[in-house]
This record gives C-alpha cells, structure tokens and sequence, in this order.
C-alpha cells in the first residue's frame, strides 16, 4: 500500500525552487504530457486504419471511447486528490507504459490473431482514464505550489494543455512518422512521457513524499522506462515476426511509404504476391483474370488515349499496352513507391510485362482528384484502378463528384470502367458506387465476374494458400452517352480467360444481386461502410 504523503504546512508544498519556478515547471509537465497524449490518440487512429480501415470509424470510435474515458479519469481522480504528487507519477508511469507499447500491441493483435478492434477499444478506454486523471491532479499540485484563484489556475493548465496538444500534433505526422516511424515513435513518445511526469513529481515534489512513495515512484518509472528501451532495441525483430505471421516466409520487400505499408512475398512472377496495409491487392494466380475484366471491355472502340486511375502495379496498363491503337497512357498514382517498385522489382516488372519501359507510357505521382480538377485534354477511356470502395481511406475517390470531374475528362464516345468491390461481400458499396456515377452524369452498364482461385486467410494465416475459394469482382462500365453492350474489342488480344459469352451474362450476374434505390456518395455525404 502506498504511504500517506507527509502533511503539507498549510496546504503548500515544500519546494526547492520559488513558487513562480515551481508554477513554470507543472506547466511545462502539463505541456509535455498533453503532447504525449495527443500523439497516442493519433498514434491509434492512424494504426487503425491502416490495419482496420475505414478510417472515419476508427476514429470515431478512438475519439469518443477516449473522450469519455476521460471524463470517467476526472472523477476516479477525486479520490486521490490528497496524494496528488504520488498518484500524479503513477498515472503517468502507468500511461507511459500504456501509450508507448499500445502501437505494438495493435500490430501484435492484428498479426497473430487477425483482429485488432478489441484491442483498440481497450487501449482508448485506457489511456483516456488516464489522461482524464492528469487535470485534476495537476490542477491540485499547482495550488499547492503557488496560491491563486481557481479560475487563473484553470486558465492557465488549460493554455498548456492546448499548446502541447498542438505540439504533439504536429509533431506527430512530421516529425515522429517520417523519423522514426509507428511504433519506434510511441515507444520513445512513452519514454519522454515517463521522464516528464518521473521527473517533475521526483524533484519538484521529493519533500512532500515519504521514503516508500518516493522509492515507489523510482521504481516504476525506472522500470517502464527500461521495458520502452527494450522494447525499442527488439522493434526491428519484433517487425519481422509480425510480419512473418502475416505474410508468410515468402517476404522480399517490405517498405512504409507515406500513404501505406507494401509487401512483396514470392520468388518470382509466378508466386508473387502484392499486399497494401496488410490486404492483398494482387495475386499472381488471378491477377490476369481481375484486369482482363476490368480493361478490355472498356477498350471496345476508340482508344488513343488512356487514363489509368491508380493501377501502379503497371498490371492494368500491361492489358492496355496490348493494344497496337494505343498512343499514350498516363498512369496517376498517389504512392510513388508503388510505381517504382513496379518498374524495378524483377518479378512484378515481369509481371506487368515491363510496361513501364514502353515509350507510350507516363506516369503522374498525385491524388487522382486534385490532379484531374487540373487536367488539361480528353481520353477515350478511363480506368478506375483503386481499392475497394468499402476499404478505401478516401471516399472521395467514389464520389459523385469525383465522376463528375472523369466525364469532363472523357473525349466525345469515352468510356470510364470502375472497380467497385466484391458484389457478392459488400453489396451496398458497389450498388452505392454504382449510382455515384450515374449521379456524376454517366450512363452506367455494371458486371460481375467471377472465379474460383487460391484464397487468403485473414488473419495469423494469412499469406498461406486456403481452400479454392470464390473470388468476386464488380464492375461498372460508363460513358456520357448510352453505353453498349458488353463486348471485346474486333481489335482485342488474345486473352487468358476472359471470353465473350462470359461477358454477355456478366452483366446479368450483377442485376441478380442489385441494391434497389442505393444512394450515391458525395463529399458532403459519404455512404460507403464496412460490411459484415
């Protein structure tokens, strides 16, 4: 049990500096520690996006389940405000270890048990008690320290907690990411938390501790600090297990862009395999089936001039090339990585048929919606080579708006074709993706496909091959004018296993499936969600 902190004389506190030195000091321990705290809130945020996706709930959910958490903190707090100096070191100890290793946890969870939202809940519930806690007790030490009226007091806790939450969220996205990356980054955020709130209570507070309180508090802090330093000296091994969970033993690129995580695994253009943020994205053993439905029918007719939305695999543009009327492709891609790898990695460049080495292609490293409110000239098709639209982190990129600004950029006779996500999984989301083109001013004309391919486990199986299960890919073919039937091109290649009776009933097994009077999406009212 811990002591009873020896009785102030007079309710102040027997410091070693003067009371204004001592007032200077909380508040710049308040500023620190609401830096820290921000960077975990934004920390979880950003890590559960990019495993969980749909970033507006995950942060909806952190940003509420913490905001109460906090106010359930403020209150747990009143009961040790009498012991504010020592119970002040433990809470910040105890949130240092807490948000500093939540990163890592996340990862863990996701990598060996294929699920991190549980996790997630746990640890905004956590560090907002936490957090919550700190005011209160602050706000007991900086009377103790220098006498004034409650309301300069509040004041004055309150301009360094927002400062330090404006520090610390700054700091976090350039600064901490680009540095040291997201879990080096909590782990030393959780270090300088530990030293901060150590420190302040140590020194500043020392005479009112008893000796147990005192060698307490040294403890833990000295002990949380050195589980963040080992844990910092084992992250790189810790990344590698995890992401052998994830991927398999067959990984031979791993790299954190600014926009996601990308993972290589397989030998050569056979096995290879392409993940981003942990989904697989492209599949050697089916690949050739998902682009060859998604590009050919839309080449059916004019096709100088190609615009390839996404696509920075170069697989799309591999199907596009095969066609001797092409003049030019430009590929927009906002991950430059992802295009560099493209055209150096041996086995995806053999993959793409080193489409990156034909003259006729260019590419662009942009957001595909800033760039094409900008873009001058007119294509005679389009293709939409994005995630799915229930996985995205951008909806806007299945807005009706976004459409609106494709068909400004489709030559009289163009053709748009979008990937709008599985049909059968996520019905809402391509029915919805669906009727945002149209309200962009597009006739539309969707279809389906299908196959039965190796599938993948979602969780600490993932990257093995599971039982042949149904792959499903939807589609939306679109023009300004009425859009015929789907059909291949007189001028086609010859293709691996896309045919034209298959294509005359694609269009028929998506009907079967449709969502009656989906509304569509726009920035102003975005609907696409995770379905079950």
């Amino acid at each position: 049990m811990i002591d009873q902190q020896v009785p102030l004389r007079g309710g102040a506190a027997r410091l070693p500096v003067r009371p204004r030195t001592g007032r200077f000091l909380v508040l710049a321990a308040v500023f620190i520690c609401a830096a820290c705290g921000l960077v975990y809130e934004l920390e979880l945020v950003a890590l559960a996006s990019y495993l969980i996706g749909d970033s507006v709930t995950q942060a909806s959910v952190v940003l509420s389940v913490m905001v109460f958490a906090m106010g359930i903190g403020s209150l747990l707090a009143k009961r040790i405000r009498s012991r504010a100096a020592v119970g002040f070191g433990l809470i910040e100890a105890a949130l240092a270890l807490v948000g500093g290793s939540s990163a890592l946890v996340l990862y863990a969870s996701f990598a060996w048990l294929g699920e991190s939202r549980h996790a997630l809940v746990g640890f905004s519930l956590t560090i907002g008690v936490l957090i919550g806690a700190e005011i209160p007790l602050l706000m007991t030490l900086i009377q103790r320290v220098d006498r004034q009226d409650a309301g300069g007091a509040v004041a004055d806790l309150f301009a360094a907690d927002y400062v330090g939450a404006l520090v610390g969220g700054l700091a976090f996205p350039f600064l901490l990411l680009p540095m040291l990356g997201q879990l080096t980054g909590a782990l030393f955020t959780g270090a300088v938390n530990a030293a901060a709130g150590g420190a302040l209570v140590l020194w500043l507070f020392r005479r009112d501790l008893s000796s147990r309180s005192r060698w307490l508090l040294v403890l833990a802090n000295v002990t949380v600090i050195a589980l963040l330093a080992t844990a910092t000296v084992l992250v790189d091994d810790f990344e590698r297990a995890a992401r052998h969970a994830v991927y398999g033993d067959r990984v031979r690129v791993a790299v954190r862009t600014e926009v996601q995580e990308v993972v290589l695994t397989g030998e050569g253009r056979d096995s290879l395999d392409l993940y981003l943020d942990g989904r697989l994205r492209v599949s050697a053993r089916d690949e050739h089936r998902y682009h060859e439905a998604l590009v050919h029918p839309a080449m059916r007719g004019p096709h100088r001039r190609v615009l390839i939305l996404g696509g920075g695999d170069g697989l799309a543009a591999r199907e596009v090339l095969r066609y001797a009327g092409v003049r030019a492709v430009t590929v927009v891609e906002l991950d430059a990585a992802v295009t560099r790898l493209a055209r150096t990695d041996p086995a995806l460049s053999e993959l793409n048929g080193h489409a990156y080495e034909d003259p006729r292609l260019s590419t662009v490293g942009e957001d595909a919606f800033n760039w094409l409110r900008e873009a001058r000239g007119s294509y005679d098709v389009v293709v939409s080579d994005l995630p799915d639209p229930g996985i995205t982190a951008s909806t806007k990129l299945y807005s009706a708006e976004f459409y609106g600004l494709v068909g400004e950029a489709l030559a009289r006779g163009g053709r748009l074709v979008v990937h709008a996500g599985p049909v059968g999984v996520r019905p809402r989301s391509f029915w919805t993706a669906e009727a945002s083109v149209r309200a962009g001013g597009l006739s539309t004309r969707p279809y389906r496909v299908t196959g039965r391919t190796p599938g993948f486990a979602a969780g600490p199986d993932r990257g093995t091959e599971q039982s042949r299960e149904p792959r499903d890919w939807g589609f939306v073919l679109a023009s300004r004018r009425t859009v015929p039937a789907l059909a291949l091109d007189p001028g086609a290649p010859e293709l691996r296993s896309l045919g034209e009776r298959e294509l005359r009933t694609a269009g028929l097994a998506a009907e079967r499936v449709r969502v009656r009077e989906q509304a569509p999406s726009t920035l102003v009212h975005p609907r696409y969600w995770e379905e079950p």
